[in-house]
Parts: C-alpha cells; sequence; structure tokens
C-alpha cells in the first residue's frame, strides 16, 4: 500500500532479515543483534563440550500457552548433541530460528518485493548496502550523538581518546557516519526522537565507548550491546584511520 500510494514509511528490518531477502546465509554473530541469550547459549556449546547437557537436536517453543518441540533434521529428537556433530547443531538451530519457522512469510514477501524490484537487480548489494537502499541515509546529529553515549573501562567524555573519536566521526561524511552506526548498533537508522531512544537486543541501550585492546588491535563492536570497543590509540591520524578500517572490514561469526 505504501508503494502504490507513494508514501514513505519511516522503518527497517533487523539486519539478518536483509540477508534473507538476498539468501545469504544467516551466521552466528547475526544472533546476537536479535536474542543475546541464545547467541551465547550457542557460542558456549561451541567452545565446550556440550554431551553434559544432553541436548539432542531439537527446539521447543511456545505456542499459545503450549510448548512444542520441533525436530531440526530428521528423528532431530533422538539424535544427541555431541561434541562431534556440535556445529552441525548450531548451524541446524540458527536455520531453524531464522529461516524454517518463517520461511512462508519470507517466500510472500520475497515475491511481492520482486513485483516493486526484481530480486536479480540487488543481488549486488550486501546486506548493510541494501539497507541503505531500502531505509535511505538519514542525517546524523552528532551532537545529541556525543550527548546520549555511555563510557566505560576508564573513558570519559573528556578523555583524549574520546575526544579524537568524536573529531574522527565529524570528519567523516554522513554516509561513512551512518556506516559507523550500522557497524555499532546493527542498524544505521538512528530513533525518530534520537539516540537517547536507541534500543539494544534487550531493550533501551545508548550508545557507549569502553577502552579496550591494544595500539595494533582494530576497534571492534558489540551489536547487542550498542558498544564499541575502542583502544587507547597514540595519536589520532591512528585512530582515525583503524576506526576507518574497522568499519570496511567487518565480518562475522560463520559456521563451515
Amino acid at each position: 500500500m505504501a508503494v502504490y500510494h507513494g508514501k514513505l514509511v519511516d522503518g527497517f528490518f533487523i539486519r539478518p532479515f536483509y540477508k534473507l531477502i538476498l539468501g545469504k546465509p544467516i551466521i552466528l554473530d547475526d544472533m546476537a543483534e536479535v536474542d543475546m541469550e541464545t547467541y551465547n547459549s550457542l557460542k558456549w556449546v561451541i567452545d565446550n563440550d556440550p554431551e553434559d547437557l544432553y541436548l539432542t537436536f531439537s527446539a521447543q517453543e511456545d505456542k499459545f500457552g503450549e510448548v512444542v518441540e520441533t525436530p531440526l533434521v530428521t528423528n532431530g529428537e533422538d539424535i544427541e548433541v555431541t561434541n562431534e556433530n556440535k556445529l552441525g547443531y548450531v548451524k541446524a538451530y540458527i536455520n531453524w530460528k531464522f529461516v524454517d519457522r518463517v520461511s512462508v512469510q519470507v517466500k510472500s514477501f520475497k515475491a511481492g518485493f520482486n513485483d516493486v524490484i526484481p530480486l536479480r537487480n540487488i543481488a549486488v548489494f550486501d546486506e548493510n548496502e541494501l539497507e541503505y537502499l531500502m531505509c535511505g541515509i538519514t542525517q546524523i546529529d552528532v551532537e545529541d550523538w556525543c550527548t546520549y553515549t555511555e563510557f566505560k573501562g576508564g573513558y570519559s567524555p573528556t578523555h583524549h581518546v574520546v575526544v579524537w573519536f568524536w573529531k574522527a566521526v565529524r570528519s567523516f561524511d554522513n554516509e561513512f557516519r551512518a556506516r559507523l552506526l550500522q557497524f555499532v548498533t546493527g542498524t544505521s537508522r538512528v530513533p525518530m526522537n534520537g539516540f537517547r531512544e536507541l534500543q539494544g537486543s534487550n531493550g533501551p541501550q545508548k550508545f557507549c565507548i569502553e577502552k579496550w585492546g591494544t595500539n595494533q588491535d582494530l576497534p571492534r563492536a558489540h551489536t547487542c550491546f550498542n558498544r564499541i570497543d575502542l583502544p587507547a590509540y597514540s595519536d589520532y591520524h591512528t585512530l582515525r584511520e583503524k576506526l576507518r578500517v574497522a568499519v570496511e572490514c567487518t565480518g562475522g561469526f560463520e559456521i563451515d
């Protein structure tokens, strides 16, 4: 209806949905943006021996007050998760969580999308670029961003590294600021009422800058917490360049 009437809708999707539109595989890091508790559980399974948990290749969910068990693979409820097959379990769980449960709805959405813009025409984009294409880039108010930012690890608004960070942000054009925001929060969109209403995976969560790492490290992001881990670089130019490289070379935790 919005397309038919030529109206703009001020809304956006979670990043994994853009990947579904593009037909790209969902990886473990995508889970962190949506469900941090499940992400931590699956990451624990990967990093440890899960046999004592007595898991099977099945998932439970609440459907109208009734707990329903769904096999992740054929006869999955009878297959125990072991140290040897745990990566297959995690991959199957992620596929069920993001793909299988909404396959009918996603198929219908993509069919409607294809009527407006042929899917082959967006195949050249990644999920971040597709968000820019569909939602546009809002003008980012850096002063508002500064006002509603928290600090951890010894940083403060007047710390020289933080001052350099905002100097770098101001030196970037609006498109790159949006990419930086997407790098840290998972979306390039600013809430309607500004950064004070920024949301994390568990509710309201301000943008956060935390001291971490060494001069050789790149900044790293925790999108579920809207937090950037920023090393205490020795000079402004190093900080700006490291920040640029981190945003342009982002990657996730993929399971082969």
